[in-house]
């Protein structure tokens, strides 16, 4: 008898131990990255226009800043998607020094460490202007950030353009 009044006890601390376990990385695994959105031009200003000419999906960007006191984080293999599926990965190295940031464009041009900027080489715009999701992953799969925003309770001022992390 005695032995079945602690085995479910026993076993409703393993179960609540169990569940803090799995919660706990994925929320840390969120933050754990020195790389994370520094904040997102989500409308380019001025009358959205995809051309490759002339357009202006070259003023939508995502800034990526390394927050490391200490180590330089290199971009290649990370991924930034949104919440349509819209993807784009890193291909080329680009080291970001301690306290250093990168633009990722949207239209085609020159990547450039000395101009802290990297294009997606598409002219399609990736943030939508009312709403998106915005998620950052490292080479491995692990989400280095993520954040949602919509216009209305994130861009008070309606320049379009979000901080998230200072």
């Amino acid at each position: 008898m005695r032995i079945s009044r602690t085995l479910p006890a026993a076993a409703a601390v393993a179960a609540v131990g169990a569940l803090s376990l799995t919660a706990a990385p994925a929320h840390a695994a969120e933050y754990s990255s020195a790389l994370k959105i520094k904040g997102v031009q989500y409308d380019a200003p001025g009358r959205d226009s995809n051309k490759c000419s002339g357009g202006n999906t070259h003023n939508e960007y995502l800034t990526i800043k390394n927050y490391s006191k200490t180590a330089k984080v290199n971009l290649k293999g990370y991924v930034v998607k949104d919440a349509a599926g819209n993807k784009f990965t890193f291909k080329n190295s680009h080291t970001l020094e301690p306290g250093d940031y990168v633009h990722l464009r949207g239209g085609r041009g020159t990547d450039s460490d000395a101009k802290n900027v990297a294009y997606r080489q598409n002219c399609n715009f990736i943030w939508n202007n009312d709403k998106d999701t915005i998620y950052f992953y490292k080479p491995s799969g692990a989400r280095a950030d993520v954040h949602a925003y919509t216009k209305k309770a994130n861009d008070r001022d309606g320049n379009g353009y979000i901080t998230y992390h200072g």
